[in-house]
């Protein structure tokens, strides 16, 4: 694999902004698309977001419909987690601060013609960055998942993990406008317990099959792996394929 597969209209080197959530779930959601405006037009460049989010259940559009949808809004809420609704497809995911949110955003003149080949080439670049850190990544759903995505990133059992069944580890979801895309990710890496009890109930309460078992974490399956120690492993990935700077913009 190698960054020409995306047809980047840029040879620019990607800006590496690393963020600390701001305290409101819902302008930190909203912060990506306000970049990916920046990018269209030109004020910013290529870049790479990364933080760690407070604890947020971000619902996909199609939950708003659904009529469980404030019963399960308001179980979000009860267990401390945001209750927002996102503005990409896909159905509830949560976040907190084990988890990681990537936002990779591009100019791209005719952004949409790539969409389906985005999912799949960083489907394979998170499931090599796992490897890097000890986890069994592979590509593709597994039953009774979460936000089911035909690019899931999930982890199977090995030797010394916690667990003996395959668990989510990412979720993607893209949003494109003219001349720009954005590529968001969401990547759970520690302390999976509050994540599967919260889905579980969202997912109840909406009356949506899902299976909590699913729901895990990158520790779940090498046992002490943190989230620092993961970002530095995906870093050193994407510089596989693309200049990214060590230093971080403002």
């Amino acid at each position: 694999m190698t960054m020409t597969l995306w047809n980047r209209q840029s040879d620019a080197p990607l800006t590496l902004l690393r963020e600390e959530p701001s305290g409101d779930p819902g302008a930190d959601l909203e912060r990506g698309v306000q970049l990916l405006r920046e990018v269209q037009s030109g004020e910013r460049g290529p870049l790479l977001r990364l933080y760690r989010p407070d604890p947020t259940l971000a619902f996909g559009q199609r939950d708003v419909r659904l009529p469980g949808f404030e019963l399960a809004s308001r179980a979000a809420a009860n267990q401390g987690f945001a209750p927002l609704v996102r503005k990409a497809g896909g159905r509830a995911a949560a976040y907190h601060r084990g988890t990681l949110i990537v936002d990779h955003i591009e100019p791209q003149a005719e952004a949409i013609m790539h969409q389906q080949q985005r999912f799949e080439i960083f489907a394979r670049l998170y499931a090599d960055a796992f490897r890097r850190v000890g986890v069994q990544a592979e590509v593709g759903p597994i039953d009774g998942e979460y936000c089911v995505g035909d690019h899931s990133v999930h982890g199977v059992p090995g030797a010394g993990s916690a667990i003996g069944h395959a668990v989510k580890l990412v979720g993607t979801a893209q949003r494109v406008i003219s001349g720009a895309w954005l590529f968001s990710s969401v990547f759970v890496v520690e302390n999976s317990e509050p994540l599967r009890r919260v889905l579980d109930a969202v997912y109840q309460a909406m009356e949506v099959p899902m299976n909590p078992e699913t729901v895990g974490a990158g520790d779940d399956l090498a046992p002490g792996l943190t989230t620092e120690a993961f970002i530095e492993a995906l870093l050193a990935e994407y510089r596989e394929h693309v200049a990214v700077p060590e230093q971080t913009a403002g």
